[in-house]
């Protein structure tokens, strides 16, 4: 793998800096507006061995709301709008470094597939250093009446409230369109491929894996 990728030193344990270390990760990136089905293939993805999936929206649900982290969340979140990106990108890179250091993720054998990160083109460019974009999946869904549907089943089921609220979710979709579809940009036409995700998930992961398997 290459060299060159930062960390951050001790998100909430009172460190705000970045210090070297030693690798980039092979990374594959799941992409798509909220209710596109992102983490539905991160996780069919990250249960296939050497593959590890990091889902960014997962790790900021799981926040205590009690701590500043959490609070800040809870404040954007509710709004509909982005985290700012270097609460997103520090947290996200001491959630990871917390499973290498448990062994759960092994950077020298496994992929990393990412969901919900990163959401800009800035946190794009902050992460450069860090991954080894091999495969951006853009999973396509004109329809946004149909992905409000979706969010609002997905909300009942998982008791997931930032998506029940019909104001918030097409914020959300608004804000994906403006800050968030600019990061295929960045990565360029070569590395995006772009799959239906209207398609039943088990046609959508296929596609994924034959795509992989073609350009590993």
């Amino acid at each position: 793998m290459d060299s060159g990728a930062l960390w951050v030193d001790g998100l909430g344990r009172g460190g705000s800096g970045f210090r070297n270390i030693c690798m980039k990760y092979r990374t594959y990136l799941i992409f798509g507006a909220p209710g596109a089905g992102k983490g539905t293939q991160g996780k069919i993805l990250g249960s296939i061995p050497r593959f590890f999936h990091c889902a960014c929206g997962d790790v900021f649900r799981s926040l205590d709301t009690r701590t500043p982290v959490g609070q800040a969340f809870l404040e954007y979140s509710s709004r509909g709008q982005l985290v700012p990106d270097e609460i997103t990108v520090k947290l996200w890179m001491a959630v990871i470094g917390d499973m290498v250091g448990l062994h759960k993720f092994k950077p020298d054998i496994d992929a990393l597939v990412l969901d919900g990160i990163p959401r800009n083109r800035e946190q794009a460019e902050i992460m450069t250093s860090l991954i080894d974009v091999r495969r951006v999946f853009h999973l396509t869904c004109p329809d946004r009446e149909a992905l409000i549907t979706r969010l609002k089943k997905r909300a009942v089921k998982e008791n997931r409230f930032d998506d029940a609220n019909d104001e918030v979710i097409r914020k959300r979709l608004t804000t994906y369109e403006n800050e968030s579809k600019p990061v295929l940009e960045y990565y360029g036409e070569a590395k995006v491929c772009h799959i239906d995700a209207t398609q039943a998930p088990v046609v959508v992961a296929h596609q994924i894996l034959s795509e992989i398997i073609a350009n590993p």
